[in-house]
């Protein structure tokens, strides 16, 4: 707890997902102050902004999660904002930060950042070797630039900047929306409909084929704020739960869940994004002693408990 005691620590995206998650996390440990703006008081696209806040503000730690974010459909739609928007957002606050003195910095990349086909489990020295994959490459390439400019910045200006690769997110507070959401809430959104409504058969898409590994949103901010407190590298460093399913397994597992006894019918004319996802996560433990503690089928009960309780608001 001493590390945070006196610090004033600015969250970026701090009303979104994660952001939540991670400001719930961080007040327990009683910081001297929790600054988590929304866009219409800083907007990271506009640098005058970002001065001024860190001028007014005077932040000693950042943690930086803003991000346009969106399942495949959302990324094939819009690459060019996706990158824009990212990247701007990164790029000036992190060079902002520098200039006002900032104490430490903690980036959030993305496990888009892999190449399309790297070895299973993703290492993080895998990072370059390839292309990620097209359906959310802009989206991926974006966010790791940041990691080029936060070593850059520490080789030439001693900047204090880490880097963490979070895989697929999940939990309580994520989005719903089909046309936004990613794989877990839309699945648990479609099959809860579909067993109320008493429909036969859940359309997904895709074939089922890829392997994805998920990582529940509170132990996500416990990771993030473990790495703050005790990682002070240039290297990225995975946060991840180490294990992988197939998405038809976990259609399966999240049917059986909301009750839905129908079939599934997989639309192999939609894409299945990248082959596999499973990241090495050896690193974070060896570094900052960190390691998920929530498995997957609890944290799909308490993330389909929670939407049944809120989906109404």
């Amino acid at each position: 707890m001493s590390f945070w005691s006196g610090r004033r620590v600015l969250v970026t995206g701090g009303g979104g997902f994660l952001g939540r998650a991670l400001v719930t996390a961080l007040a327990r440990r009683e910081p001297a102050k929790i600054l988590a703006p929304r866009a219409s008081e800083l907007d990271l696209r506009e640098r005058d902004d970002v001065r001024a806040y860190l001028a007014h503000e005077k932040p000693d730690l950042i943690v930086h999660l803003a991000a346009v974010v969106g399942g495949i459909g959302a990324n094939r739609a819009h690459p060019g904002l996706f990158f824009y928007e990212n990247a701007i957002m990164g790029i000036q606050l992190i060079e902002e930060a520098r200039r006002a003195g900032v104490g430490k910095f903690v980036c959030l990349g993305t496990i888009c950042a892999y190449p399309k086909f790297t070895p299973v489990p993703f290492r993080e020295d895998d990072l370059w070797n390839g292309y990620p994959e097209e359906t959310n490459a802009p989206y991926g390439l974006a966010k790791k630039m940041l990691l080029v400019q936060l070593q850059a910045y520490r080789e030439e200006y001693g900047f204090p900047g880490i880097y963490l690769l979070p895989v697929n997110l999940y939990g309580p507070g994520d989005h719903f929306d089909l046309e936004k959401s990613h794989v877990i809430p839309a699945m648990i959104r479609k099959f809860l409909e579909a067993h109320e409504s008493g429909a036969r058969e859940v359309v997904l898409w895709g074939d089922g084929s890829p392997t994805r590994e998920f990582l529940y949103v509170e132990d996500a901010a416990e990771g993030i704020l473990a790495a703050a407190e005790q990682y002070d590298g240039a290297s990225p460093v995975n946060l991840g739960s180490g294990e992988e399913i197939a998405i038809r397994d976990l259609a399966t597992l999240v049917a059986r869940e909301t009750g839905f006894g129908g079939g599934i019918r997989w639309d192999a004319s939609k894409p299945n994004g990248q082959p596999r996802r499973k990241l090495d996560v050896t690193r974070a433990e060896e570094l900052f002693g960190w390691k998920s503690r929530t498995s997957l089928s609890e944290g799909l009960r308490r993330t389909i408990a929670w939407y049944l309780r809120n989906r109404g608001a």
